[in-house]
């Protein structure tokens, strides 16, 4: 799978053709703890000064080198087609190569970084359900109210919650029918693909 980039994001690795593949590397290095701590302003005008160059080029270069290592790293695209998408941007040979490598390299660290930014959702653990039939009051004689009443546990980590859900039965049929629903639209190609790229 071949990774296609924007002509913006072409353009903000332009810079990484006037430096050397040393420089190059300080990059990667740069846009590693980008995803680890988040954005360094000091670091980026460093970077300008010892280049000559402004510090919003070498945010823009850090934000494109960023995100084709993320991009790449989350598609867990192969050698090849690493070198393959990267060969599109007209880089010279040296370069690929510091960047397939830089690449290679990282791909483990940058997929454990984005794991970890991910947010913790409490899921589904146990459920516990009761079916309660009213049959008459004192003013009705004659009356059948059924009630659900379930009570989840959801985990969160080690944590786990309680949630209790008192519904009739009409409105848990048509919640079943609507999570039926939403599972069969997951299988469809297009939420397939959309899955596939979000991991």
């Amino acid at each position: 799978m071949l990774l296609v980039l924007s002509d913006e994001h072409r353009e903000h690795l332009r810079i990484l053709t006037q430096v050397d593949s040393a420089v190059v590397g300080e990059f990667g290095r740069i846009a590693v703890e980008f995803l680890r701590k988040g954005s360094n302003p000091k670091v980026y005008e460093g970077a300008a000064r010892k280049l000559d160059v402004s510090s919003t080029s070498i945010q823009q270069a850090v934000d494109g080198l960023t995100y084709l290592l993320t991009e790449s790293s989350k598609l867990m695209i192969s050698e090849i087609d690493f070198q393959d998408s990267v060969l599109v941007l007209g880089f010279p040979e040296e370069l690929n190569k510091v960047l397939l490598q830089f690449y290679l390299d990282n791909r483990k660290e940058i997929r454990k970084i984005l794991s970890e930014l991910e947010p913790s959702l409490p899921h589904y653990h146990n459920m516990e359900w009761r079916l309660d039939v009213q049959l008459a009051s004192r003013s009705l004689r004659h009356q059948i109210k059924p009630t659900v009443t379930m009570k989840l546990h959801l985990k969160q980590d080690e944590d786990v919650s309680t949630k209790v859900l008192q519904t009739d039965p009409a409105t848990l049929l048509h919640l079943i029918q609507e999570l039926e629903q939403a599972l069969a639209e997951m299988k469809t190609n297009h939420c397939r693909r959309i899955v596939r790229n979000i991991k």
